[in-house]
């Protein structure tokens, strides 16, 4: 008789439609690294992923800028949508760095996001560890009912067993698994939108999906609009098989959309507009 502990995150893989959504992101990540300018200039649509990734997160979270206005700024001290804007770049520039600790300890890599959004706009006691009881949390778009400390740090270790432990689940589905708890937790006092798309990069790079990082999901989850994103979150805290299923689809059509956004990147790229 078998002893092998069931594997969670690929029960989750195999539910219905899921297996599609998995495909139809394979297949956009196929079509975008073979596309020629990957094979010269990864470096730069890396790069341009990056900031329209930032944009996007930031967007989820209130500060909807221009493209163009993220670009051309270089101090983000300000007020309230400047600070967003520069936590969320300084979360994408950190995410290819945290790779191999992310595989070692996902709660140190956790706190080190926290860290790196709050860039010393949040007390010193309260940034880079997860809320004590009674706490508050500023998270302007998810408003699902808050849990306590003592359930937030049961389930950050159980997300980090998960993780640590291996599975066979698909990249996609592990990510959105990622993305959803961190956000139905809100472990942090700020920045928990930002820190859990962030945890979803990290994941997409880290198991091979997307290991030069120009899959912005990020864009892509803006893109559908914040309305969406919070409907398919419901479907993630509803725990049911056809909530779960709709928002690891919602998750990678972000991706695909990531993915749509890169090759116009290429293609403007190419034709030596960009």
């Amino acid at each position: 008789m078998s002893t092998t502990a069931p594997d969670p995150l690929a029960t989750l893989g195999a539910l219905p439609g899921v297996a599609d959504a998995v495909d139809s992101v394979r297949e956009a990540v196929d079509r975008v690294y073979g596309h020629r300018v990957m094979r010269r200039r990864s470096n730069e649509v890396t790069a341009e992923a990056a900031l329209r990734g930032a944009r996007g997160s930031a967007a989820l979270s209130g500060a909807d800028w221009n493209l163009e206005e993220v670009r051309r700024r270089t101090d983000f001290s300000g007020d309230d949508e400047s600070q967003v804007i520069g936590a969320a770049l300084r979360l994408t520039a950190e995410a290819g760095q945290l790779l191999s600790i992310w595989r070692q300890s996902p709660l140190r890599v956790l706190a080190r996001l926290h860290l790196v959004a709050a860039g010393g706009a949040a007390p010193d006691d309260a940034v880079g560890r997860p809320r004590l009881a009674g706490e508050p949390v500023d998270e302007p778009l998810i408003e699902a009912p808050l849990p306590g400390a003592d359930e937030v740090a049961g389930r950050l270790e159980g997300l980090s067993g998960l993780i640590l432990a291996g599975s066979a689940a698909p990249a996609l589905v592990t990510a959105a698994v990622v993305h959803g708890e961190l956000l139905a937790l809100r472990p942090f006092g700020s920045y928990n939108g930002l820190v859990a798309r962030t945890a979803e990069r990290i994941v997409l790079i880290g198991s091979g999906l997307d290991p030069k990082s120009i899959c912005p999901a990020e864009v892509g989850h803006a893109e559908q609009g914040r309305a969406a994103y919070v409907a398919a979150f419901e479907g993630y805290l509803s725990g049911t098989p056809d909530g779960m299923a709709a928002w690891i689809a919602h998750c990678g059509r972000a991706v695909e959309l990531g993915v749509r956004e890169s090759t116009a990147v290429c293609e403007a790229l190419q034709r030596g507009a960009a």
